[in-house]
């Protein structure tokens, strides 16, 4: 009889040790649908889902807009750990078949995982799910110390139905946000922002220098000081009044003065004039000469000639 409750009393210990093990399992690929359950309590939960269901009410879309609350920059620049609280224990972890899983890390702990992290640089390079940079998109440091989009991360669990590293495979790790990788992506358009301020800066003033100091070279020395002549003859004409209908109308005055002043001298004069006459003419234009400016033009020589006809 004692032997046979001895067999008993093993055949039930393997067979809860494997139930346990099989629900550890069950946990750790995260597939809830086929873990060992109560049948009992998860018809509960159907019910209770249900209830929920009926009780959720519907939401009527009015077309207006919902005032929204920007995040503030404190709450968006803060670190916190997703899973503050450890989960709970299987069976088999608590019948000691298998390792509970590791404590909750401390600030101090977390500290050291991302100092771990900075020194690998996994900040600096593109997410190693998605392989784009992290910019400003959330991001997730594993107690690992690798560091990935919390998007991808999230996706990655949800396809593999694991929580496992997706480069280390370590199991039930935990997560942290932080924000190293927005940091350094303000850093690098901060920089490329000054970078091409400081290279328009130095291209105006080397276009200034061009433009004042000539060159060495023979060549280009000839073409700068060739392009420098033709600035300066270009400055010198525009300068210049060149309103060739004012010269025309000037030309025209001219003509007719002299037409008239032609017109009466044969009025007056029908006979070809002495010499007596041309020397009071010369001095008559002698005299004008003196006194105003000795470069007396046409329009002047006529004055005068008018003058003694009259």
């Amino acid at each position: 009889m004692l032997k046979n409750k001895g067999h008993s009393s093993k055949k039930d210990n393997l067979a809860v040790n494997a139930v346990a093990l099989q629900d550890h399992i069950l946990h750790d690929l995260q597939l809830r649908n086929l873990s060992v359950a109560d049948p009992s309590k998860t018809q509960v939960q159907k019910k209770e889902n249900k209830s929920r269901q009926r009780d959720t009410k519907a939401v009527i879309d009015t077309g207006l807009k919902k005032p929204t609350q920007c995040p503030k920059l404190e709450d968006s620049e803060k670190e916190y750990v997703l899973d503050p609280k450890p989960p709970p224990l299987t069976l088999a972890q608590k019948l000691g078949l298998i390792g509970p899983p590791p404590p909750p890390l401390s600030s101090d702990d977390w500290e050291k995982v991302k100092q771990r992290s900075l020194l690998q640089g996994d900040s600096v390079q593109p997410c190693p799910i998605c392989k784009e940079e992290f910019e400003l998109r959330p991001q997730v440091l594993l107690s690992c110390s690798h560091v990935f989009h919390r998007a991808c991360l999230q996706a990655f669990e949800k396809f593999t139905n694991k929580k496992t590293c997706p480069l280390c495979r370590k199991n039930q790790y935990q997560t942290r946000v932080i924000h190293d990788g927005a940091r350094l992506f303000r850093i690098k358009c901060v920089t490329r922002i000054q970078a091409y301020w400081r290279g328009y800066v130095v291209r105006k003033w080397y276009r200034n220098l061009r433009k004042t100091v000539p060159p060495t070279d023979a060549k280009l020395r000839k073409k700068f000081f060739e392009k420098k002549f033709t600035e300066i003859s270009h400055r010198i004409l525009c300068s210049y009044n060149t309103n060739i209908e004012e010269l025309f109308a000037e030309i025209d005055q001219c003509l007719a003065i002299n037409r008239s002043v032609l017109r009466q001298f044969e009025e007056k004069y029908g006979h070809e004039l002495t010499e007596e006459e041309w020397e009071k003419i010369q001095a008559q234009n002698e005299t004008c000469a003196c006194l105003e400016d000795p470069r007396l033009g046409a329009h002047d020589a006529h004055f005068s000639l008018s003058n003694f006809l009259l």
